[in-house]
């Protein structure tokens, strides 16, 4: 028998589907519909039967829910309407009233909207911590807390944390590690092989890859399987079944763009690397990047997103370079096919660690398009911003 590596192309196009039961079609079938039908009482009354109501899942999601499982490596995977949902299931399915989550200071800012508001109504304290501290967070780990949460590398800074040593500061403590792994993917990263307990996906990007659908997953290793599944049904999270196929569809090519996305982002980083008006690169592939190290020890390969900071100016000047692209399109996302321009400011939620940079930065996802036309599209830009600075 052929042994085929897991997350491998390979893998990717044939995992989840079943023709034989599919009357011979390649794909999974979109199942659409809410009621299930019982044969007869008995069968009701027991439970008898895999499918009581849509709720509970289809063959689309069973399909879909399969691979996710496979890819991360973990025990059991849920499905959700957005990534948003999939951290905020994945925050209550751990948090208890009188407790503390830890937060990496650099995690997605919904996700820090949700742990501010929704989480402190319950009676659980959100604590930021400078992503880079390490082992040094056993420090901030007392009886109270309940959970570690991080984001590797955060979606707009890039600093990366160290998982496994995290992850050995419990010191055998009941504490489980959740991670948003939207970045690398489980095609460059594996973090329940490191020492985390439960990962979360924004599927909406490179899972689905063309931009045209939101979705989120959680996937949990054996130990804190039923706490998902249990939270997941306890709030009757359903996603669309036509969203659903659209993931599934997109990950038979996820292993090959993937590695478009990364080798493209990293050549238009390293081609950034002194530019004029460009003041830092802000890449975990590049050796500048102060956890390069970590990234070359847990990492396979680089996201398509990456930052750079411009020297000081006006958001005038950023407003010049921005609004002129011609191939990048200024919006929050990644992970489709066309490339994306923005420019966040992170040190307006920052709250463990100063931001500390005084020039703007810039955030790109870097699409499938050619590598040089998006160098000659930043190139026209930083021109643009440089006069607009001078």
């Amino acid at each position: 028998m052929v042994e085929i590596k897991k997350n491998s192309a390979t893998f990717l196009a044939h995992a989840g589907r079943d023709p034989q039961n599919q009357y011979g079609f390649v794909n999974v079938p979109v199942v659409h519909g809410s009621t299930v039908i019982f044969p007869d009482l008995e069968t009701f009354d027991n439970k008898a039967q895999k499918y009581s109501y849509a709720r509970e899942g289809n063959p689309t999601s069973d399909a879909l829910q399969d691979v996710i499982t496979q890819m991360e490596g973990g025990a059991v995977t849920r499905i959700t309407p957005s990534g948003l949902q999939a951290a905020c299931l994945a925050l209550m399915s751990v948090a208890s009233s009188g407790k503390t989550v830890l937060l990496a200071d650099c995690v997605y800012e919904p996700t820090r909207h949700f742990a501010n508001r929704v989480l402190k109504c319950m009676g659980v304290t959100p604590v930021y911590f400078d992503p880079r501290i390490g082992a040094g967070i056993s420090a901030l780990i007392d009886e109270t807390v309940c959970a570690i949460y991080l984001e590797t590398p955060g979606s707009v800074t890039f600093e990366l944390q160290d998982l496994p040593a995290i992850a050995d500061a419990r010191g055998g403590r009941d504490i489980p590690i959740l991670i948003d792994n939207s970045w690398a993917s489980p095609i460059f990263h594996q973090p329940l092989s490191l020492g985390a307990d439960i990962v979360v996906h924004t599927g909406s990007k490179y899972f689905g890859g063309h931009s045209d659908l939101v979705i989120g997953t959680l996937t949990a290793n054996e130990k804190w399987a039923d706490s998902i599944v249990s939270t997941h049904h306890l709030f009757g999270s359903a996603s669309s079944p036509d969203d659903m196929f659209l993931t599934l569809r997109g990950l038979k090519t996820l292993r090959m763009r993937m590695e478009r996305h990364s080798s493209s982002a990293l050549q238009l980083a390293e081609w950034l690397v002194g530019q004029d008006g460009v003041k830092e690169v802000i890449h975990p592939a590049l050796p500048s990047h102060p956890d390069h190290a970590l990234f070359q020890k847990y990492f396979t390969g680089s996201g398509s997103t990456f930052a750079f900071e411009l020297e000081p100016a006006s958001r005038l000047a950023v407003g010049r370079m921005l609004d002129m692209m011609e191939i990048f399109s200024i919006g929050v996302s990644f992970g489709g096919f066309e490339s994306l321009i923005l420019s966040p400011r992170p040190g307006n939620v920052r709250t463990a660690v100063p931001y500390g940079r005084e020039g703007n930065l810039i955030r790109v996802h870097v699409g499938s398009e050619d590598v040089a036309d998006l160098r000659e599209d930043l190139a026209e830009g930083l021109k643009r911003y440089n006069r607009a600075r001078n």
